[in-house]
């Protein structure tokens, strides 16, 4: 918004500079982004008069003038026609730099000097006028600057207007504001009609078949006037404000809304079909010519402003072609009227067209100053184009947009700003920008806002008021004083960085996958049927059929990107994933979140080029990494146990396990199934790890704490067993663990063997035990007599022989 200080002072009286004035505006939350003076120029240019006029010796079209700028005499070399004896012009003395940017001095021009310029309209960029020198008037002081002599020393502030100040975007609303701010009184202009003409009823009329887009709609008719230039004052405010003058008719209602906010359109009453208005919304596909020569299609939410037989205007944007001001119009009917903010912005934005109407309509205008602008535009145009004023105004106002009354709580309002003001206070600061205020109680003000402040709805909106108006300065300046505290790790999800620590610092990978999955991956797992994992939660509106359902599984999202990478010869493959599935809950609208973790290898075991072999991952690597996460949740080999059911469907049997913790299912881990492998078309061999992290974070042992280094030596003795082929080589394992030997620290597996001298379905499996004592030093005799009891014992629970 432009605001020209010559215009403002129409409406309030300045008591500061522009410059003082706009940081005072900025500091009220009107930003002003620019200072310009565009007449500066001018105190170069004075008012002298041409005494004397002969010609130029050395040239027949240039002649030399003797002008008198109020001190003395300065001969002026003169090209234009009209220059004569007597004339008070304009002179450009040495010095001076034009609109154009040509900086003067003074010159010999053909050999004859010239101390000065006489200058044409325009030159000075103050009318249009270039056939020759202006010619002032005669009573003009001789002397002066042109920037005093005709009252042109203005200055004009570029303010940024926020969206929801829509009742600035005006020289009364930003003269509201600075009254407010400078303590001075707001005038509006004098209005005064002479309505001389016949009613306005007896030949127009308006209906308004929507009044949600349109709640109120008026109008005014002006017979026999004449379309011409407007007058140098209205051209200078307009072009002040950044608006091109047109004529007469036209440039009243850019005046206008400049002055009061409020858009007006003129339209050119005799080429209005049947005499009358009618504002409906447009049929969808329906065409229609704007002013600016575009044929453009409407929408059925868009809101048009018609005569009795088709639209003359998109209401609040633009007028139509056939309907505009021409220099042949003589009858006016002028509009002005209020419509829904949210449909013009819509509109405006549909039909990609912004015009300074609707940047004013789709922020919100006055609806009580509707009256006031088409009067004012009314008693303008008959000042400056003539003609006859019709007797009333056409006000269509079917449901009258009430203003709110807001409760406002002076104890509140100081807490919230830090200030200690008084209802009193309050009570000026609200009233100086026209605010009705009561007094429900010595602490309870009930604030009604004018009109124009749609902005303000909420007693926050009113505190807002109080702190600009008052001064964001004296808002004291405070700092937050809190407590500042830690909340305790949590420790599931401390577990759960620990757990992905581990599994990088043995090379593996972590990745995230989509929690989303394609139902057909949960199905070629081979779960059988009723399996919960196989209901999964299903999305209402999923992007893609391979993000349709959510995942019950980890699993089939690592074997997705094991394939893809397999895809990109990258073959070589450690990675896991630890975060949750959703599990279906019988009766329950929402899944149950779970963490799980899963991990896959497939390659070779060690792939660095140059110290790495062929060798392929198998299933002992697989297993490696199920006891480094197990050791986190401190679960020692004395905890877990690795047999061969229940085997998940995807689990290959011949080479897998499920993993038991104190006979609780946590997991499995193997190769994957071959048919799983196909189904997921994974072109070598995978192997994986499933483990329930929330199960395992139920069953986990506290840290077992430091334990000196024993003082004594270890004893170890090996034990290698015959037994049937088919018995697992866990089970002696945890049998021997089981006797619970205070002096065996430890039991492990060294060997396995098969052949034809052990016959058929026999197996050789070796197993080291190691015994010590925490107080002494152990004798042979004494380990022989334990080792033999022991072994006695496993030979007899498996029916074993001893290699």
């Amino acid at each position: 918004m432009r605001v020209s200080t010559q215009w403002l002072k129409d409406y309030v009286d300045l008591t500061v500079d522009a410059d003082t004035l706009a940081d005072r505006l900025t500091m009220a939350g009107l930003e002003v982004e620019s200072v310009e003076r565009p007449h500066a120029f001018l105190t170069q240019v004075v008012v002298a008069r041409v005494d004397a006029v002969r010609p130029h010796p050395n040239a027949d079209k240039l002649r030399l003038c003797d002008v008198h700028d109020g001190t003395r005499i300065r001969q002026v070399v003169c090209g234009a026609p009209n220059v004569a004896p007597g004339q008070v012009v304009a002179l450009a003395l040495p010095g001076a730099v034009l609109p154009n940017g040509q900086k003067l001095s003074e010159a010999k021009i053909r050999g004859q000097l010239s101390e000065g310029m006489l200058c044409s309209q325009r030159e000075l960029f103050l009318g249009e006028d270039a056939s020759g020198i202006w010619v002032l008037d005669p009573h003009l002081p001789l002397g002066k600057t042109l920037l005093e002599a005709m009252d042109l020393d203005d200055a004009v502030l570029d303010v940024s207007i926020t969206p929801n100040r829509g009742d600035c975007l005006s020289m009364v609303g930003v003269a509201r504001e600075v009254a407010a701010i400078c303590g001075t009184q707001l005038r509006y202009p004098e209005i005064t009609l002479a309505e001389d003409g016949p009613s306005i009823h007896d030949t127009a009329s308006v209906t308004i078949q929507d009044p949600v887009g349109c709640p109120r709609y008026a109008a005014r008719l002006i017979r026999g006037v004449r379309i011409g230039p407007s007058p140098q004052w209205m051209k200078r405010r307009l072009e002040a404000a950044g608006i091109r003058s047109i004529n007469n008719v036209v440039d009243v209602t850019n005046y206008v809304m400049m002055e009061l906010g409020q858009p007006l359109h003129a339209f050119d009453y005799e080429r209005l079909r049947e005499g009358r208005i009618v504002v409906r919304r447009a049929r969808s596909g329906e065409r229609f010519s704007t002013l600016d020569g575009v044929e453009r299609t409407l929408f059925d939410d868009t809101l048009l402003i018609c005569d009795g037989v088709g639209p003359v205007a998109i209401a609040g944007i633009m007028g139509g072609l056939d309907s505009e001001i021409t220099d042949q119009t003589t009858q006016v009917l002028i509009e002005s009227a209020y419509f829904q903010p949210e449909g013009i912005r819509r509109s405006s934005r549909k039909l990609g067209l912004r015009t300074e109407s609707s940047y004013r309509f789709e922020r919100g205008i006055d609806p009580e100053g509707v009256i006031r602008a088409v009067d004012r535009a009314a008693q303008l145009m008959v000042q400056l184009a003539g003609g006859v004023l019709a007797k009333g105004v056409i006000d269509e106002y079917p449901a009258p947009i009430a203003r709110p009354t807001i409760e406002l709580r002076v104890a509140k309002v100081n807490r919230f700003l830090g200030l200690d003001l008084d209802a009193g206070d309050m009570a000026r600061v609200l009233e100086s920008i026209e605010m009705q205020v009561e007094s429900k109680d010595p602490e309870t003000l009930l604030v009604t806002p004018p009109s124009c402040r749609s902005d303000v709805t909420r007693e926050v909106d009113l505190a807002e008021e109080v702190a600009r108006l008052v001064g964001y300065d004296r808002v004291p300046v405070t700092h937050a004083t809190a407590p500042l505290y830690a909340d305790p790790p949590d420790p599931h999800a401390t577990l759960r960085q620990k757990l992905k620590e581990t599994l990088t610092a043995i090379g593996f990978d972590e990745v995230l996958t989509y929690s989303f999955i394609p139902e057909k991956a949960l199905q070629d797992l081979g779960l059988p049927e009723g399996d919960p994992r196989l209901q999964p939660v299903r999305l209402l509106n999923p992007l893609s059929e391979e993000q349709a359902v959510m995942r019950t599984s980890l699993l089939p999202g690592l074997l997705l990107t094991a394939r893809h990478n397999f895809d990109r010869a990258n073959t070589d493959l450690r990675l896991f994933e630890l975060s949750k599935v959703f599990l279906p809950r019988e009766g329950e609208a929402l899944p149950q979140e779970d963490h799980h973790l899963v991990g896959i290898l497939a390659g070779r075991r060690v792939p660095h080029p140059l110290y790495g072999s062929e060798e392929t991952v198998d299933y002992a690597d697989a297993k490696g990494a199920v006891e480094a996460v197990l050791e986190r949740f401190h679960l020692g080999p004395d905890a877990v146990r690795f047999s061969r059911e229940p085997l998940p469907p995807y689990c290959d049997p011949s080479m897998g396990a499920a993993i038991h913790v104190a006979d609780t299912l946590v997991g499995s881990v193997g190769r994957v199934h071959p048919d799983v492998q196909e189904a997921f078309d994974l072109k070598r061999d995978t192997y994986y790890l499933e483990l329930d992290f929330e199960t395992l974070y139920r069953l986990k042992r506290p840290h077992p704490g430091f334990s000196p280094l024993p003082k004594f030596p270890s004893v170890t003795r090996d034990m290698a067993l015959i037994v049937a082929d088919d018995l697992p080589v866990a089970a002696p394992l945890d049998y021997i663990r089981s006797l619970r030997e205070p002096l065996v620290e430890q039991v492990d597996l060294f060997d396995l063997y098969r052949g034809k001298q052990l016959g058929e379905g026999r197996k050789s499996v070796g197993y080291r035990i190691v015994y010590r004592a925490p107080d002494r030093n152990l004798t042979d005799e004494e380990v022989n007599a334990l080792h033999e009891r022991i072994t006695e014992k496993v030979l007899a629970a498996f029916d074993a022989q001893l290699r």
